[in-house]
């Protein structure tokens, strides 16, 4: 199982990432792979939780991502390796039943794409990933979009990107049970290198969004892992519904905070707190694009001060971990601004950091969030990243 910090770091070297790869294929399969497929994490600079929403959201897929070598076989059964787990599974066609863990997505994309049109026949495989597990990078929809990008290759049938995402987004509601947004697909399989991507949840149109030079994307490991398949996600989507419905409306995208204040006193409180949010952190998403396209600092940090501000007081999705780790980060030096990733309730955090600082900034953050919490905390900073696709892993 990788582990240990070590393991990790070898395993970004694509050329000893390959190798390993290849060798555990062998001695898993016999013979070598027969295509190579990859797929991005992501973490969402602004748009926490709006995308079920039908807002916007300012994505970056990252380059951490899953990596699957494959090859057809003559048989009706995938055999499938997960380096991270160190574990295998395997399942007949067509896909009878669930399984536990990290086996669920690859059944649920395989039953997904048969049920769609996109046969699925037998296939051995090894997944690598370098999106860590359960910490609001996306792990789960980079190794989805990575297995629909291998079956494509494998099988002969071709998807377009957005069809891939929605298939894919299918595959974690319907197969898996997680009743999630489209962001995680949609980023990790339209992702561009070198540009964050502005998000219309609505109509599902993107914009490439170039971040002004010296200004790095950093992600802040708090190592406390959340699960979206418990209450507290479902619970905040359904308050959002049921606020949009009490507007009359289909979503809390067709709203504006002037609509929603004049109708507040129609509305739970708790309810009110939640829509507040999901409207002004919409809002928020197209503002940080124009900011960090220009440079302009100040308005980063305002607007990563008031959508934690919010996260915290009207969404409540921060974590005790998650408190310390603003800290940390606020208090480091060449910070911008910093805010919560993903669904919060712990998992990762992003901090916006001037380029010629990450240095300095991360072992900053690693010091004082080890001695406010005793926790060896993981900061790294990252890139924009091509979405989902084939590549010559036997190459490399």
């Amino acid at each position: 199982m990788l582990s240990t910090k070590h393991e990790i770091e070898r395993m970004l070297d694509p050329h000893s990432r390959a190798v390993r790869m290849r060798a555990l294929f062998r001695e898993k399969f016999g013979g070598e792979p027969e295509l190579w497929a990859r797929a991005p994490g992501r973490v969402d600079l602004m748009g926490s939780h709006t995308d079920y929403n039908l807002g916007y959201v300012l994505t970056l897929p990252i380059s951490r991502d899953t990596w699957i070598a494959a090859r057809a076989t003559s048989d009706a059964s995938v055999r499938v390796h997960s380096m991270n787990f160190d574990s295998d599974d395997c399942f007949a066609l067509p896909v009878a039943g669930q399984s536990a863990g990290w086996g669920n997505y690859v059944r649920g994309v395989a039953a997904t794409l048969s049920q769609e049109g996109f046969p699925v026949s037998g296939c051995e495989l090894i997944i690598q990933s370098t999106v860590p597990v359960e910490s609001g990078l996306s792990s789960s929809a980079a190794l989805e979009c990575a297995l629909a990008t291998a079956f494509a290759g494998l099988f002969g049938w071709s998807l377009s990107p957005e069809r891939k995402a929605l298939l894919c987004l299918q595959a974690e509601c319907d197969f898996v049970g997680v009743r999630c947004g489209i962001l995680d697909q949609y980023s990790s399989c339209l992702g561009r290198q070198g540009c964050a991507l502005l998000l219309d949840c609505r109509d599902l149109s993107t914009r490439a969004v170039r971040i002004a030079a010296g200004i790095q994307v950093v992600i802040c490991n708090t190592m406390t892992r959340r699960r979206l398949v418990t209450g507290e996600y479902a619970q905040r989507r359904a308050e959002c519904e049921q606020g949009a419905a009490a507007m009359g409306v289909s979503a809390l995208r067709e709203l504006t905070l002037d609509e929603l204040e004049a109708r507040a006193h129609e509305l739970p409180a708790q309810v009110l707190k939640r829509c507040r949010f999901i409207i002004a952190e919409s809002v928020r998403a197209t503002e940080l694009a124009l900011a960090l396209e220009s440079g302009d600092r100040a308005s980063v940090a305002r607007l990563c001060r008031d959508s934690f501000a919010g996260a915290r007081d009207l969404y409540e999705i921060c974590s005790d971990s998650m408190l310390a780790m603003m800290d940390a980060m606020l208090g480091a030096p060449g910070v911008i601004g910093a805010r919560q990733a993903g669904a919060g309730f712990g998992g990762c955090m992003v901090a916006l950091v001037e380029t010629d600082s990450v240095e300095q900034f991360s072992r900053a953050v690693r010091e004082a969030y080890a001695s406010s919490t005793g926790v060896a905390a993981e900061v790294y900073a990252v890139d924009a990243a091509e979405g989902a696709q084939l590549f010559e892993g036997n190459s490399l």
